[in-house]
């Protein structure tokens, strides 16, 4: 794609493979309680940019509640970060050659800490100008909130701006800043809508292709 310069990446189901297990830890912080959460029923939740947590007192539980299975889930999470495979095939590679090419940046609902946890032993970052973090901006996905302070951190225009996405609640983050978005497809959020997306690919390895002048045109750098 002509005139960008600067790529601001999502992280969960972009770089690393961390949605199901966000998910996991959720299902079972509610189980606990006795709580139904479906897959279904939690792509919604997840679309929408609010809190699975939104639904305890549905249930009778009071606001205490929430904050201690709340706080629950963030330790079944932190567990799932280290005992899972988290590694997305090939992402190593494609953001060495991006970089040759682009400034690139992370732009994340993660915790910092979660965020930490993961990539604290892994290279990924080393590709990377910064990291915005879940809390470090006003409002977060699907607000235009987190991408913008990503352009902002570059001193970037729109038009030089591309944002690499997964799912449908961060490309609504991109489409109300007004920025170009590219979604890879995730197996977690695949049925979502992608309207308006510039292009939805399959893997991680068609993007350079992508970027260097047309669709299905993968890197021969990686091959």
């Amino acid at each position: 794609m002509k005139n960008k310069k600067y790529i601001l990446w999502d992280n969960d189901g972009v770089l690393v493979e961390t949605e199901k297990w966000y998910y996991e830890a959720s299902k079972k912080a509610l189980t606990d309680l006795s709580i139904p959460m479906e897959f279904d029923a939690y792509m919604k939740v997840m679309v929408a940019g609010t809190s699975v947590f939104d639904i305890i007192t549905d249930y009778g539980h009071s606001p205490d509640d929430i904050v201690i299975h709340r706080a629950r889930r963030d330790e079944y999470y932190q567990e799932f970060l280290k005992t899972e495979n988290l590694d997305i095939p090939d992402t190593e590679n494609v953001l060495k050659i991006l970089s040759t090419q682009y400034k690139m940046g992370i732009v994340t609902s993660s915790r910092r800490v979660d965020f930490d946890l993961v990539h604290n032993k892994r290279p990924l970052i080393n590709y990377m100008d910064f990291v915005l973090a879940g809390g470090e901006y006003p409002k977060h996905k699907p607000h235009p909130d987190p991408y913008l302070a990503g352009m902002e951190k570059f001193k970037a225009t729109r038009d030089e701006t591309i944002v690499i996405e997964d799912s449908q609640r961060g490309l609504t983050s991109a489409l109300a800043a007004e920025i170009d978005c590219i979604i890879i497809k995730n197996e977690f959020t695949k049925t979502q809508d992608f309207t308006g997306a510039q292009v939805v690919m399959n893997s991680i390895l068609d993007l350079p292709g992508y970027l260097r002048g047309g669709p299905g045109k993968r890197s021969q750098c990686l091959s």
